[in-house]
């Protein structure tokens, strides 16, 4: 089981790093201009567009909520690697200059996801795509409160671990809704 989980995981971020890279060579990196409060509220409009949707049952703009999730994942990935370049002055760098950033995260995210598996069993592969949905916007607002105390917690984990659950979470959801075939 863990094997196909590993799999399955490799393939989704396989297809958001291809969207990144793309995106990457089409835009910049005009994203470096954003605060991490600004990265943290576009991922929050993502799951909120997903959950509106999930309590609606339909939609009304076209794109489908995997594009969301895929979202959140690389926006994740951005928050952390805005982190991570904090002390780098430069606002473009190229693809070829982010790619090993990206992918460190990836492997640390991949790793916590294989240890926490270990110990849940993959209790996510029986929860709802709703159920993990509420649980990416809690973490979002739990990062917001810790961004708003200047990231100071007293006894939680920071903010790249909740960045990281979230891309757990969206990996899971979009393994759930066959995103990875």
């Amino acid at each position: 089981m863990k094997t196909q989980t590993v799999s399955e995981y490799n393939q989704v971020i396989h297809l958001c790093k291809e969207l990144f890279k793309k995106k990457t060579k089409d835009y910049g990196t005009a994203w470096r201009i954003l605060r991490l409060p600004s990265i943290t509220d576009q991922i929050f409009i993502k799951a909120q567009r997903i959950r509106s949707i999930q309590e609606k049952g339909n939609q009304k703009v076209n794109d489908p909520i995997v594009d969301e999730f895929v979202g959140i994942i690389n926006y994740c990935l951005i928050a952390l690697m805005q982190i991570s370049l904090r002390e780098e002055p430069e606002m473009e760098l190229t693809f070829e200059q982010l790619e090993p950033i990206y992918d460190q995260w990836v492997n640390d995210t991949r790793g916590l996801l294989e240890n926490k598996n270990h110990d849940y069993g993959e209790a996510w592969r029986d929860m709802r795509v709703s159920s993990m949905t509420d649980i990416i916007l809690m973490k979002l607002y739990r990062v917001k409160q810790i961004e708003d105390n200047q990231g100071v917690t007293l006894v939680s984990e920071g903010i790249e671990a909740n960045y990281q659950d979230m891309i757990n979470y969206a990996v899971f959801c979009l393994i759930k809704l066959q995103y990875h075939v």
